[in-house]
């Protein structure tokens, strides 16, 4: 079983499927190639929200938050500003032409999820890199966001971050909402 067949057990897609997204539009206006997992989840679920909590980002959201390609710009230019003020830059990003990407925001706390892209590195092995938002701390998670975001659900990423996500539901019902029905559009 994949990590998004696990996932789509545990918190069920919405029943009406989502946009077709141009999967080489999208990889060309990035200028990389994207995680297959990640195609697979945006394909299966849009973008929203899982859990009220982590909002997955996808091409074409309809709004500026919520999109891949606007938030990698937005975020681009945030952490550059931080880093040209002094804030520490991931020992990851030390390596020539290492970027991150972000994929998904954690809800209220400005907290991003990014995969690490490194030169010459196959996209379905990119780590996942999470950054607390108001602060410099970065923690670093094994490749596939499917993955990730199953292990935060279940209460079993080693993370210092989502522990209270699984306190909260537990073995309970998970959701999942587009971005529209969160927002109460």
């Amino acid at each position: 079983m994949t990590s998004i067949d696990a996932l789509v057990r545990l918190c069920p897609p919405p029943a009406v499927a989502p946009p077709a997204v141009d999967w080489a539009g999208t990889e060309r206006a990035l200028g990389t190639p994207l995680p297959e997992d990640y195609k697979r989840l945006v394909e299966t679920y849009g973008s929203g929200v899982f859990d009220e909590t982590v909002w997955l980002l996808a091409p074409d959201a309809g709004r500026l938050d919520h999109d891949l390609l606007a938030q990698r710009r937005e975020r681009d230019e945030i952490l550059e500003s931080l880093w040209e003020i002094g804030e520490e830059r991931p020992e990851e990003l030390a390596e020539p032409g290492a970027v991150v990407v972000p994929w998904a925001f954690e809800e209220g706390s400005g907290a991003f999820l990014y995969w690490l892209v490194r030169p010459g590195s196959h996209p379905d092995t990119w780590p996942v890199l999470y950054n607390e938002g108001r602060g410099p701390l970065w923690e670093r998670h094994g490749p596939g966001c499917a993955a990730f975001l199953y292990a935060v659900l279940t209460g079993t990423a080693d993370t210092a971050y989502f522990g209270y996500l699984y306190e909260a539901r537990g073995l309970g019902a998970h959701l999942f909402e587009p971005v529209a029905a969160a927002l109460g559009e």
